[in-house]
């Protein structure tokens, strides 16, 4: 296997965590997205939406989603189960993982890609021009500032957010804060104490304190 990562972005480093909780090693070759090497014609041979992480098996097939990677990690590596045990923590672990992605994750990069400069003509990720919004870039805020709140609540009622466990739901929404921290300007220090407190215990994290500098 290899992956197709790029040190810094938020959704390899979803994968490359969630590899690492489990202590699974993956081959990885960086992707230059600064330089436009995914739009370039070899890795588009490799994955057509130009988009990374993709994890490329050994018979050639590429997986080209942050979620199906992990799905794919967590049936061949079951443990320590990040996607759920039973019936009902599964059930719950899907539905934090997917409020976080849609309602956390995808309101920064709406935020962050409908603003920032080096992203003109490129709101949308895929090999498609698309125009910058401002209204979405407040509107991506606004919407972050609200995921927050959300998280807040749970946070305090819930030390992990799926239930009793540390799951993929944890990992996705420490990537998400982390990358509002540069995407939007948006310190963890401005989050709510549940959320703070959430945040530290993950920091320290084995597979988190480890990371190579600059993901």
């Amino acid at each position: 296997m290899l992956l197709y990562d790029c040190p810094g972005a938020p959704s390899p480093r979803r994968v490359t965590l969630f590899a690492a909780e489990k202590g699974i090693e993956l081959p990885t070759r960086p992707v230059d997205l600064r330089a436009g090497e995914h739009f370039g014609s070899a890795f588009r041979a490799i994955n057509p939406r130009c988009t990374v992480p993709v994890l490329v098996l050994d018979d050639g097939e590429a997986l080209c989603e942050s979620e199906a990677i992990c799905r794919y990690l967590e049936v061949l590596h079951p443990e320590p189960p990040l996607m759920g045990t039973d019936a009902l923590d599964q059930a719950r672990v899907t539905e934090w993982q997917r409020r976080v992605d849609g309602e956390g994750l995808q309101a920064i990069v709406e935020g962050f890609r409908n603003a920032a400069p080096g992203f003109r003509d490129r709101a949308l990720p895929g090999p498609e021009p698309v125009a910058q919004i401002p209204a979405l870039a407040e509107r991506g805020r606004s919407r972050y500032r609200r995921f927050l709140e959300v998280l807040e609540a749970r946070l305090d009622e819930s030390e992990w957010l799926a239930g009793a466990g540390f799951s993929i739901a944890d990992i996705t929404a420490f990537v998400a804060v982390e990358f509002a921290e540069r995407a939007l300007q948006s310190p963890i220090t401005e989050a709510g104490p549940a959320v703070r407190r959430w945040h530290a215990r993950l920091a320290a994290r084995p597979a988190i304190a480890g990371e190579p500098a600059l993901r």
